[in-house]
């Protein structure tokens, strides 16, 4: 086979793995973000659509007297709702006995998790990126793999320690890792860009802290956008 042909197949094979790693990090970055940020639903509401089958997952919290002190819920995996203030209506404190008889009735049983009084899952974007989305090998599988290939191959615009800042402290300096190494996807399949001089890893840590502290609006936008389509 010719060689130049077997190179443009090597650039088309790796721009559509980039893309195919991108699309479900990206759809689980919605995720993560509406699910950190639920909005806001009474206890009578929780109740209507827990018993017409449509919760898929519930997370609460309960407190001495076995009344839910925290109650978060989600319709879809872009729709996170929760119950805030006291978690109470005109019957009285919302009990755990109170919440499986409700469970018991639902048409569709939702999965349940006890969420432990110290916990802090509970506060914070991000808290459930990469690797804690229910469900959501899809999106650390993608994650783990471009993972690898920045460990893998020579990345072109910062050392590996950088990128591994990137990765981890930055939280979504895997989107950068793939949408720039080793050419910048908007220009298409080809040949990776003459290296530039590389960001080494205490510039990479430095750089992670601030892309740690860019990601909280960047969740915040996401998140009202999900809000906003989901209802």
């Amino acid at each position: 086979m010719n060689s130049d042909l077997v190179t443009r197949i090597l650039y088309r094979a790796g721009f559509v793995v980039r893309l195919v790693l991108l699309l479900p990090l990206l759809g689980g970055l919605a995720v993560a973000s509406a699910s950190s940020l639920p909005s806001s639903r009474t206890l009578e509401q929780f109740r209507s659509v827990t018993l017409a089958g449509e919760v898929d997952r519930i997370t609460y919290e309960v407190d001495d007297s076995d009344q839910l002190v925290f109650l978060v819920w989600s319709e879809s995996p872009f729709a996170w709702r929760q119950v805030e203030g006291r978690i109470a209506d005109f019957e009285g404190p919302y009990t755990t006995a109170r919440l499986t008889t409700d469970l018991h009735s639902a048409s569709v049983q939702p999965s349940s998790v006890v969420q432990q009084p110290t916990s802090s899952s509970r506060s914070g974007v991000f808290s459930d990126w990469p690797f804690g989305i229910p469900g959501g090998w899809w999106v650390s599988v993608p994650w783990v793999l471009a993972f690898l290939a920045m460990l893998r191959f020579t990345p072109r615009l910062a050392n590996r320690w950088a990128w591994f800042w990137l990765f981890t402290v930055g939280q979504i300096g895997v989107f950068f890792y793939l949408m720039l190494e080793p050419r910048p996807l908007w220009r298409g399949p080809g040949e990776g860009l003459t290296p530039a001089k590389r960001v080494n890893g205490s510039g990479g840590c430095g750089y992670s802290i601030l892309l740690a502290i860019a990601s909280v609006p960047v969740a915040l936008g996401i998140a009202w956008l999900v809000e906003r389509a989901t209802g």
